[in-house]
Order: structure tokens, then sequence, then C-alpha cells
């Protein structure tokens, strides 16, 4: 039946009972009679209200469904063309639908858990509390555990590892080296903080790059041997000519018993002078290395960055006014604080800004730009940017490695130099540049 024709035809049959229970008080019908009408009543008002609260019922039911995950629950349909068949049948769409989506969310669950578990890079997820929620096959091949319930454990196996973990913030990264039976491993830890429905947790990343830097530092070794050959034989190769002429004359001299003239003694005094020369360049070559070997440990400290361009403007200001340099500085905010070794802070900046200048030597804008900010993960920038010639992209890739140098007159060592400081102070120095507009150096102070 149609649950409207329903409905009227209750609120009908009780509108007549009503009806004759106020004839029956009015006529007089008798107490038996009028309690029968009453009684009747009041049956008709509780099913009437238990029959208009049917369908609320089956509605409160299907949300609790709902709110439960219970998708499988089916409600009957006659095909009868009444508004409870209707209403039965869009339960059942719904549901069907609901479970359709619950069953391709619990398939991309396992599979992205599947993809997550079974990645060659290390991957661990923890929450506020520490508790571990995924911990992966890679990653308890190199810690070599079989399971970790919270991430506290970890400082079992390597107090490093758990201290630049429970450390890092977003970006973060850290190079720890662990044991392992396979021979120590250099692991790269790289952690991220998400919030996901009001909870903060952490993704930290541990990749092996032992044979990525085994690979690299061989590289740079073959490069500095390069370098280092080269420079010695282009040193060598002379004295070694000029100390066999000098030898030859004077033997044949020696010889044939002929004296020793002034013009003689002066081409050797000429021969020693010269070998003399190279030898000193050869020495303080020798120097430039073992200053780039042995660079004293940073003593940390907080320097005012806003002080520090003060000090380098006066410090400069001589060269830039000479060559008619104008020199900015930018900071933001003006109170910026970095926490670092002052004195080798300061002497990359003047690597950086003595480059500056002398790329700027014929160029028509002469302008250099000294800016400090914080990024938007929360790293400390310094910036020295310059309107010069730029660099090649050839030579972009080789401005750090020890010697190498463009310039006509230099050691090769400054950039080198200031990347090991950065590295000492955990950050890092990067390199933008564009032929014709200038270049661009990023000091990276990961805090």
């Amino acid at each position: 039946m149609d649950y409207r024709v329903g409905l009227l035809g209750r609120i009908a049959l009780m509108a007549a009972s009503l009806f004759l229970l106020a004839y029956g008080i009015i006529d007089d019908w008798g107490v038996f009679m009028i309690s029968l009408f009453l009684i009747l009543v009041v049956f008709q008002l509780i099913f009437l209200l238990r029959y208009s609260e049917s369908s609320f019922k089956k509605v409160r039911v299907f949300l609790d469904n709902i709110k439960q995950d219970k998708y499988s629950q089916l409600y009957p349909v006659k095909f009868d063309g009444t508004e409870t068949d209707d209403l039965h049948i869009e339960f059942n769409a719904i549901l069907a639908k609901l479970k359709e989506d619950q069953a391709e969310k619990e398939a991309n669950y396992q599979y992205f858990r599947s993809v997550f578990k079974h990645l060659s890079i290390g991957l661990i997820t923890f929450g506020e509390n520490g508790d571990i929620q995924i911990l992966n096959v890679a990653a308890k091949r190199i810690l070599q555990v079989d399971e970790l319930k919270n991430i506290s454990e970890i400082e079992g196996v390597n107090k490093e590892l758990h201290l630049a973990i429970q450390n890092l913030r977003t970006g973060g990264s850290e190079l720890i080296k662990i044991a392992h039976p396979d021979g120590i491993m250099q692991l790269s830890v790289y952690v991220i903080e998400l919030l996901m429905r009001g909870e903060r947790f952490k993704l930290v990343s541990l990749q092996n790059i032992q044979s990525e830097l085994e690979e690299k530092e061989m590289e740079a070794w073959q490069n500095l041997v390069k370098i280092l050959t080269h420079e010695i034989m282009n040193s060598i190769a002379p004295i070694s000519s000029l100390a066999g002429t000098l030898k030859g004359e004077l033997e044949y001299k020696i010889d044939h018993d002929e004296p020793l003239l002034p013009a003689d003694m002066e081409d050797c005094m000429m021969g020693i002078s010269t070998i003399e020369k190279r030898s000193e360049g050869l020495i303080s070559f020798v120097s430039d290395f073992r200053s780039l070997a042995h660079i004293p440990p940073p003593k940390f400290g907080s320097i005012g960055i806003s002080k520090l361009f003060d000090q380098l403007e006066i410090l400069l200001q001589n060269q830039l006014e000479a060559q008619g340099i104008t020199l900015k500085k930018e900071l933001n905010p003006k109170e910026l604080i970095l926490f670092g070794d002052q004195n080798q802070i300061e002497q990359v900046l003047i690597n950086l800004l003595q480059n500056a200048i002398q790329a700027l030597e014929d160029a028509e804008e002469k302008t250099i730009t000294l800016k400090a900010y914080i990024d938007e993960a929360g790293k400390i920038i310094l910036e020295v940017c310059d309107t010069g010639k730029g660099i090649e992209e050839e030579a972009l890739s080789k401005i750090f490695i020890p010697f190498f140098t463009t310039k006509k007159k230099g050691s090769g060592i400054g950039l080198s130099l200031s990347k090991q400081i950065m590295r000492r102070h955990k950050g890092n120095i990067q390199v933008r540049s564009t032929l014709g507009e200038g270049t661009t150096f990023k000091l990276i102070f990961n805090g």
C-alpha cells in the first residue's frame, strides 16, 4: 500500500473515532461505550505514530549502517510502485556504491602499502607518540631488525641515526654511518613532516648511498690527480729542462777545461734564479693544497647577518669604489641571526665577493647584491649576486673542484674551501649562472 494512502486512511479513521467519541460524550452513551471509544482512539494514535515513524526508522538504520561501514544489508524490493519500494531501491543503490568505493579504497590502500613495503629505499612512518605505523622491508634490512614498535628502539641500533630522525624537520637531511654485516653503510636520512586528519607524523627515508659516494669519491680523486699532475708537471718540466741545460754547459766547460766567463756566470745565475722562482711557485701550490686539506672545525656562535654585511662592505669599500661597483644589501627579516663560525662564514663571503668583483671587470652594469632571508622550508639563505659575464655551462660543473679555475690569476681553491666550510656547517653551496646576465651563489644553512 502506498505510504501516503495508508497515512491518510489512518488519519481519517482516527478523525471518525474522535467524532464518535465526542458525539457519545454529548449524547451520553454511557461509561462503557465512551471508554471503549477512548481506548480505540488511543490505540489508533499509537498505530498512527508507529506507521509515520516507520520510514524514519529505516532511514536511521540506513545511516547507522553507513556510519558502521556495514554495506552488505539489502532492503526488500517488491516492485509494486510504492514510495517504500522506491526508498528501498535508493537505499540499495547507495549501499552498493559505497561498498564499491570501499572495496576500491581498500584495493588502493593495499596496492600502495605493498609498493611502500617493497621499495628499495627504506621508509618509516611514525606518529607524535613515536609509535611506528609502517616499516618497510628495505628499512628492516638496513637496520637489521625484524620489527620495531616505537621509533625510540632505533637508539639501540644507532644513537646518531635516532638523534637525526628526532631532530630533523621537513626537508632536512643528514649523512649517517652505520655498521652492517656487508660493511660500513653510508645512509642518507631524509625527513618529511605531514599532517593528516589532525594528527602529525613523520615520514623518514633511509637510502644507502655508499656505492654512489665511492663512485663520486673516485671521480673526485681522478679529477684532483689530473689537476695536481698538470700543475706539478707545469712546474717540474721547465725546472728539469733548465737544470739539465745548466748541467750540460757546466760539464762541457769542465771537460774542456774552459774557464767560466762573466757572461756564463750571468747565464747560470739567471737559470738558478728561474729554478728558484718555479720552486717557490710549486711550494706555494703545495701550501694551498695543505690549507685546503686542514680546515679547523667551526666554533659555533650567533652571527648578526646585518652587522656581518656591514663589515664586509667596509672591508671591500676601496675595491668597490675603485671599480665603480654598487653594493646592495637585502635582509628579511632585518634582525636575522645565523648560528655558525663567524670567521669561516666571513671567509666564504669574502671569496664569493672577490669572485663577483672580478666578474664585473668588463661589465656595463656593475652591481653586487647581498641577500639574506628564510625560505619556505625554514632554512636560512645567503646569496651573493652579480651582474657580470656569467659562467659557461661546462665550467659550472667543475668550479668546486680543487685547483680548477677560469681566471688567469688564481689558485682555484677558494670555492673548494667555501664548499668544505659549508659542509662543516651542515649546509650547502649552490650556483646558478646565465651568460651575459650574471651569477648567483647561494649559501644554504639547514639550521
